[in-house]
């Protein structure tokens, strides 16, 4: 007599991933609320790993599901518009506090495709060593001046103007104009 195939387990990653985003939580910030390690968490949303139940049990605890939400098959509904609030908007400064980077792109994009409002003072210099090989930045200058440098070449922006540039070399980003210069910055990083 043939037994039928057993079925697979749930797997839970998209729907992890899925709530992880809708609350605006990073990996290390889910993993320290879970309890669950950083690189499991990034296993089990790639669907590489199905979790135990106690790990099922912290995670659901974590996001303030029910367990059924992550071992459902069902998505849970997220709101059709999320919103993060300004206060929320995480930002970086230069060591100088010349510059100011708010970070405007979701955190999961990271290291593939990442945008800012970028804010310098007059005088301030944003200066960045070499990314990754074939990685581009793209510029638009919402107010003010900025002088773009990449390698050897430089250029100066004015107000809505855009520089497109390689950034797998030394590049800067510099202010020289009598007052604040802000920007719109975005980072795309080869696939």
């Amino acid at each position: 007599m043939n037994r039928p195939a057993a079925p697979e387990p749930p797997r839970v990653g998209e729907t992890l991933a899925a709530l992880r985003q809708d609350r605006s939580l990073s990996l290390d910030e889910l993993s320290r609320q879970a309890g669950v390690s950083k690189s499991m968490l990034s296993q089990i949303e790639r669907n590489q790993a199905n979790p135990t139940v106690a790990v099922v049990w912290r995670l659901a605890n974590a996001l303030g599901v029910p367990m059924a939400d992550l071992l459902g098959a069902e998505k849970p509904s997220l709101p059709a518009i999320a919103t993060v609030p300004s206060h929320a908007t995480p930002s970086l400064r230069s060591p100088d506090g010349h510059c100011e980077l708010r970070i405007l792109g979701p955190i999961e994009l990271a290291g593939q495709f990442e945008w800012y409002e970028l804010t310098v003072q007059p005088g301030g210099a944003l200066e960045s060593e070499p990314h990754e090989p074939g990685s581009r930045e793209h510029l638009s200058v919402l107010s003010g001046v900025l002088q773009v440098q990449s390698a050897e070449a430089t250029t100066q922006l004015k107000a809505g103007e855009t520089a497109r540039y390689a950034v797998d070399q030394a590049h800067a980003i510099r202010n020289p104009g009598p007052g604040p210069a802000q920007a719109l910055l975005v980072v795309v990083h080869p696939a």
